[in-house]
């Protein structure tokens, strides 16, 4: 396999990773894509990974670092995808491992994420990359 891991910075970078993001996030638009990645880049610190192999985005995530009282600093993923078309080859762990480095390396104690509980297949990967159930998330739509 050669695959490499990176940070999408430039507009190019950030628009390869739109076609497998989109399957996890499909509301999001080609046409407002990567300004939308950019706003939350310069906002959020939101920041693009990608895996690519043989010249194909295969896997994404997009992540943050925060601060937080109740464990202070850590590194929460935002969204985290490998292509339907290639799942099971070891993409999606490449970025978990890739990304728990950084998180050591930046001084976080730990790595959050939240999955909708629809989301099965998705949560037997995060307990076999180490991940368990903390808490509840709770959410309110406001008009």
């Amino acid at each position: 396999m050669t695959s490499s891991i990176f940070h999408a910075e430039t507009d190019e970078q950030i628009a390869a990773t739109f076609d497998v993001l989109q399957q996890l996030r499909p509301h999001l638009e080609r046409d407002q894509y990567v300004p939308t990645m950019r706003a939350l880049m310069g906002s959020d610190g939101l920041r693009v990974l990608a895996l690519d192999d043989d010249g194909v985005v295969r896997a994404v995530a997009t992540y943050r670092v925060m601060n937080m009282l109740y464990c202070g600093r850590l590194v929460y993923i935002d969204d985290l995808v490998a292509d339907e078309r290639v799942r099971s080859r070891g993409y999606g762990a490449q970025l978990i491992a890739w990304i728990k480095d950084e998180a050591r390396s930046l001084g976080c104690s730990e790595v959050q994420l939240i999955s909708r509980v629809t989301r099965e297949q998705a949560h037997r990967f995060y307990f076999r990359e180490g991940f368990g159930i903390e808490c509840f998330h709770f959410r309110t739509q406001l008009s």
